[in-house]
Formats: structure tokens, sequence, C-alpha cells
């Protein structure tokens, strides 16, 4: 395995030679294609980029219909066989193999580049920066420009709330409740939710509602908490088990894919996701959905979870490459913001939505899950939700299973 590693580095090298002697370096990057919609992820970007550098850089991009874990398990495979593309996403949602990355030079620090280009620092809002920066100052993961197309809240169906005589969305937590339940009366399923993976979807309506509490909060920020075993554990896993009680039949061991056909099919009313979801809705469904923060006015967004690494294998000409379009997209991103801001959106009450939460000084709440060690996110968590959820497993038996997590994970390191 080392000596195909070893091989493969080798022979993209000497491909990255050939490409520079051409006069076109070609930077080498996997994106995915959305399982759900057929959506060709970052499409728009990679074709502005190759239009702006002509002649000089080209983003080769390999599209693979893969789900996002799958995605991000197959960063692990070809790390180890040496057939990293030269642009890396979402590697910070996997905080075990970030920081592996890190500690033994498979990723670059950028940090140098950044510092050295007064225009790339300044397009990087401040929190953005801070949060895709190591404590000793080291930044490996390329920033977006803003935290504006970062935040997850509630999508949610108004023609089905008005066929159960709902004319608002719930602003507390309690007004939720009632709102599932109010639903629930009329023969309308509230919840689009799954199990698989680490349950992204009921995992963000679990984390907004765990924040409405200072200790819920404060314990989010621990990075690998000591144990699950606490209050706030005990809050989390309730809320996931009792959102279980407004879901499809479906729901367990399934995957996002599904919870989100269950949405736009009509089946559900409701189902938590990002502003990237807008534009994967189908047009002629759009016009029935709205978008509101979770209760409390919280919306989650990790701005690290966003960057994107350059890989060390490559010769100085594609890494450099790959700066460049890291930097653009940081560019293209800070001008996504500013059309977004300042467009009309009279004709899209769902953009509007997403723009006056974003606007509305919501409090917003780190992304939990990138702070879970790597036994629990990869392995437990998947295993024990859908236990959990259908009844299978006490709230104390899977709290005790993350509780496991911690010990397996300390061991192994």
């Amino acid at each position: 395995m080392l000596v195909m590693g070893l091989v493969s580095g080798c022979t993209k090298q000497v491909k990255d030679r050939e490409q520079g002697s051409q006069g076109v370096i070609t930077i080498p990057v996997t994106f995915t294609v959305d399982p759900s919609s057929g959506k060709k992820n970052n499409e728009e970007l990679v074709n502005a980029f190759n239009q702006a550098y002509q002649g000089k850089y080209q983003v080769e991009v390999e599209w693979i219909m893969e789900t996002e874990e799958e995605y991000r398990m197959n960063l692990k495979r070809q790390n180890v066989t040496g057939e990293l593309p030269a642009v890396i996403t979402d590697v910070r949602i996997l905080p075990s193999f970030y920081q592996m990355m890190v500690r033994q030079g498979r990723i670059e620090n950028l940090k140098p580049y950044i510092d050295a280009d007064p225009e790339w620092r300044e397009m990087i809002e401040p929190a953005v920066l801070d949060a895709c920066s190591e404590p000793d100052g080291s930044i490996y993961l390329a920033p977006i420009s803003t935290a504006a197309f970062s935040c997850s809240g509630i999508y949610w169906n108004e023609k089905l709330f008005a066929e159960a005589g709902i004319e608002e969305f719930p602003e507390t937590w309690e007004e939720f409740w009632d709102c599932c339940s109010r639903l629930k009366k009329k023969k309308i399923t509230p919840l689009a939710l799954h199990t698989e993976g680490t349950g992204w979807s009921p995992m963000l309506f679990a984390t907004a509602e765990l924040a409405d509490t200072k200790e819920g909060a404060e314990f989010m920020k621990q990075f690998y908490p000591d144990s699950y075993c606490n209050d706030s554990g005990m809050r989390l896993a309730k809320t996931l088990k009792r959102l279980f009680r407004y879901t499809t039949k479906d729901a367990l061991h399934s995957d996002f894919d599904v919870a989100y056909t269950n949405f736009v099919s009509g089946e559900t009313a409701m189902i938590a996701n990002g502003y990237w979801m807008i534009d994967q809705l189908p047009e002629d469904f759009r016009q029935n959905v709205r978008f509101s923060s979770f209760p409390g006015n919280k919306l989650i967004s990790s701005p690290e979870t966003f960057g994107w690494a350059v890989v060390s294998d490559y010769s100085d000409e594609v890494k450099q490459g790959a700066v460049e379009f890291l930097k653009y997209r940081t560019k293209y991103n800070k001008r996504q913001k500013e059309t977004l801001i300042n467009e009309n959106a009279e004709n899209s009450p769902l953009l509007q939505d997403y723009i006056d939460a974003f606007c509305g000084e919501p409090q917003i709440v780190p992304n939990y899950q990138v702070k879970w060690n790597s036994i629990l996110q990869e392995e437990n968590f998947g295993d024990c939700l859908p236990q959990l959820a259908g009844g299978k497993m006490t709230i104390e038996e899977f709290l005790q299973r993350a509780d496991d997590s911690v010990k397996k994970y300390e061991e192994e390191q």
C-alpha cells in the first residue's frame, strides 16, 4: 500500500510537470452530483474560474454520484492509496481525519498565502477566518468569505401548515412541539428525518433546542467532551427521541436523500437544512416552501466545515493553482453575498425568508457534530440513533454508548 502511494505520488508529479510544459496547469478536483436533485455541486464556480483563468489554470472535475457521507469516507481511502485530488472538501467535518492530515503534513498551511495577500484577507469575515484558524494561527482550511451561505434553519410547507390552521412558524420550542401535534392531528406528517450518517437533519433540530439553555450552549462549545452522561446529553437525547414521534415510517436506517424526497413530495411539513437547499428544491414546489430560523431565533453554522484544503502531494505549480482557485472561491462567495443582500427578492418569498433570518440578528449556534470524536461520529451514532428512535435503546444506554466512544477513541490515540 505504501509503494502504491509512492508510485501514485510520483505519477502525479510527472503529470504536473507535463501539464506545466504545455502552458496550462490542471488542478484535479472531485465534486459530487447531488443524488436527490442531480445537480452538479460547485459547477458554476468551476466554470467561472476556468473562464477567468483560461490559458493558465484549468480545474478538472471528476463528478461522482455519491452522498456527502460516501464522499467523506472515500477521502480516507484515497489518502491511503495516494489518489487524493489537489483540492479536497468536507475534511473538517471529520475531526480526527483532519487532525491526522495536519499532523502528517498532508495538507498545506495556507496562512502564508493569505498573509501575503491583503485583498484575500480583507474578503474574509473575521468570524469566518477565526473559525478556520488553528490555535497557533495556522490555516489549513481556505475560508469562504461569509457565513451568509453556511447557515441552517427550517424549511416548511406553507400549504400543509395552512391545512392544519397554522398561519405563522412557531417562535418558541413549546410552540414548535404544539405545531407538530396539530399537524399530526390533521394526519400531516410534521418532520422529514433520517438516521444514517450522523443524522444531519434531526441533529440540527436537537442542537438548536439544546442551545436554548445556557448550560447546553456552553456544553456544545467543548471539543471532544469527557462524558455525555450529564444534563445536556440527557436533554439532547430526549429531544432526538421526541422528534421521531413526528416523522415517516421510513426515517429509520435511511439517509438524507429519503428525508429530502419525503419533503419535496409533500409527504412531510418540515425539514432542517441549510441555504444550499433553496436551489435544490424543484421550481414548481418551491412556491409552497418558506424558511425560518429555529425557535428562539437560532441558525446553525460552522464556517470551518466549508473550508477546502490543498493536498501536499502535488507540484508547486499545481498547488499554486489550487491556492488561486481557493482565493477565487472566496471572492466568488463575497460577490454572492452582495448579490443576495442587495437583490430584489420580491418574486422569491423563500429567498427573502432566508435573507430576513440571516439579517435578523440570530443566535449563531455551532454545528455540534464537528466537535465529536471519530468513533462517535462514524460508528456509534449511526448504529444507536435508529435504536433510540425506534424504542430499542433507552436514553441512558444511548448516552453510555456515547461515553464508550470517548473511551475507545482515547485508547486508539
